[in-house]
């Protein structure tokens, strides 16, 4: 199978496995695709893009709106001020606020995630949280999958694969007895812990 969306090539997982046959390629292709789809759900975000999307929100206040992961500054926002589904308000650069402001933090760059209203409009908003801002951008955390996430995703890929040789969980026998395989790596989540959306060290 052809890796879809993956954080990591299968040459440089092989790589770092020292393996040099392709007798198990499809089963390391395997690990590979279902490593980076378990770090988006560890993230809660996503690091590939798929192009130009276009995506609906609901706004918190008037002045300010959540949106998912924007990468890039190229975007395109429409309001719909009646709430009716018809966006009739075209927003241009000078009205918006794209934050984090200097989109870094520990050193690492960071997407968008929340536009603010600095200019001629305001979000539409109701008490039912009807969605009234229309967004057309590129999606993900960035157009670069980061170092971090490589290297996770490697390490990952490798300890799946070496599943098959422990199917029940148990990777060998120790003096005090059977050795079980943890749920998460350690070095996975020291890698990723920068990353996840509930790390509150991003400003």
């Amino acid at each position: 199978m052809a890796i879809t969306n993956g954080y990591a090539t299968l040459e440089e997982v092989k790589s770092a496995a020292r393996i040099t046959d392709a007798v198990d390629d499809s089963l390391l292709e395997i690990s590979i695709e279902s490593v980076s789809r378990m770090i988006d759900a560890y993230c809660e975000r996503r690091f590939f893009t798929n192009g130009t999307e276009t995506r609906f929100f609901a706004a918190q206040d008037a002045y300010q709106c959540d949106v998912d992961d924007i990468a890039g500054t190229a975007i395109t926002v429409e309001t719909s001020a009646g709430l009716d589904g018809i966006y009739d308000e075209t927003w241009t650069a000078s009205d918006l606020q794209l934050e984090p402001l200097n989109r870094r933090a520990s050193g690492l760059d960071f997407p968008v995630t929340k536009l603010r209203a600095v200019g001629d409009y305001i979000f539409p908003v109701d008490r039912v949280g009807e969605t009234g801002v229309k967004v057309t951008a590129v999606y993900g955390f960035g157009t670069a999958v980061p170092v971090q996430v490589k290297q996770a995703t490697i390490i990952m890929s490798l300890r799946q694969f070496k599943r098959y040789d422990s199917p029940l969980g148990v990777a060998g026998m120790g003096e005090l007895g059977a050795i079980r395989v943890g749920k998460f790596d350690p070095d996975m989540t020291m890698l990723l812990s920068q990353f996840r959306k509930t790390n509150p060290g991003v400003a």
